[in-house]
């Protein structure tokens, strides 16, 4: 059974920082790219960051370049998402995302930047 399960959302001030993390069960991680993708209220989802299967390339959205750092941990089955100076535009449901020869989807974990 495939599964991604994100975590590590919360509320935080602006300037503040989160991690989150997407566990990943089910299929081979490491032939998969991973990616962070976000939906804030009322809008589309967004790409967020991207990272190849082995972790030599990166890729970030310009909303967060220079703020957020996408990383995986192949041996964990992890990717990670380090965000810094957030805010309060960055509030959204934040989604962790597999593709190669399928796409998986994870449920979502909820980001809140907010004095």
């Amino acid at each position: 059974q495939v599964q991604l399960v994100e975590s590590g959302g919360g509320l935080v001030q602006p300037g503040g920082s989160l991690r989150l993390s997407c566990a990943a069960s089910g299929f081979t991680f490491s032939s998969y790219t991973m990616s962070w993708y976000r939906q804030a209220p009322e809008k589309e989802r967004e790409f967020v960051a991207i990272i190849s299967s082995t972790g030599g390339t990166t890729n970030y959205a310009d909303s967060v370049k220079g703020r957020f750092t996408i990383s995986r941990d192949n041996a964990k089955n992890t990717v990670y998402l380090q965000m810094n100076s957030l805010k309060p535009e960055d509030t959204a449901v934040y989604y962790c995302n597999a593709v190669h020869w399928s796409v998986y989807w994870g449920q979502g974990t909820q980001v809140t930047v907010s004095s």
